[in-house]
């Protein structure tokens, strides 16, 4: 089910609140903060072990802050570089949307419909009890999809288009799952910005 308008829209769902702004930059501004990130971010592909068997993930990460604080998820722990200019300012731009203070951006890269990010939840402790995630979307449209864990009925897709803004707040992470699947249609490359903020455990 797709639920979302072309305007803003600020979404009441059992334990959680989605707020999707599809043109919260425009076509122009966003083309222009992904050809700046995709050529000045420090990209790397790590590895993740899967029931014995070691893949390289399925897209190139990157994680920048304002701090030193390191980010760990499905084992992997990454450690921050510090904010580039044009992070800061898109940084500034989405707090003031989000009404949220972030101190870390991890940016995934998707190359192709074979890189993808499988169904996860946010909500490792450095994250903290309810977080506030701010993941804005830059070049290729692809497809978002999160289901709530335990009411079957709660399922949601929607395009994240370049330049939209989706925002996850309240017991989201702890209730709902969310996934960017593979795809077999051509897309072209995809950066995706998730702000968060990293408290010290």
């Amino acid at each position: 089910m797709d639920l979302f308008s072309k305007e803003k829209t600020v979404l009441k769902l059992p334990n959680a609140e989605v707020i999707y702004i599809p043109n919260f930059y425009s076509i122009e501004n966003a083309s222009t903060y992904f050809k700046i990130l995709k050529a000045t971010i420090e990209w790397r592909q790590d590895t993740i072990t899967l029931f014995g068997k070691t893949y390289n993930q399925p897209r190139l990460t990157a994680l920048y802050a304002n701090n030193n604080q390191p980010y760990t998820y499905s084992n992997l722990t990454m450690s921050p570089k510090v904010f580039t200019k044009e992070l800061l300012d898109v940084k500034q731009d989405v707090e003031q949307m989000a009404h949220h203070q972030f101190t870390s951006a991890l940016l995934n890269l998707y190359r192709n419909g074979n890189d993808s990010n499988g169904w996860h939840a946010d909500n490792e402790k450095e994250l903290g009890k309810n977080p506030v995630i701010a993941s804005l979307s830059l070049g290729a449209t692809r497809v978002f999809q999160f289901k709530h864990r335990t009411l079957k009925d709660q399922k949601y897709k929607l395009h994240l288009k370049p330049g939209s803004l989706l925002v996850m707040k309240g017991e989201m992470q702890h209730f709902w799952l969310h996934q960017v699947p593979k795809t077999k249609k051509e897309v072209g490359e995809r950066i995706n910005l998730t702000f968060r903020t990293i408290e010290p455990v």
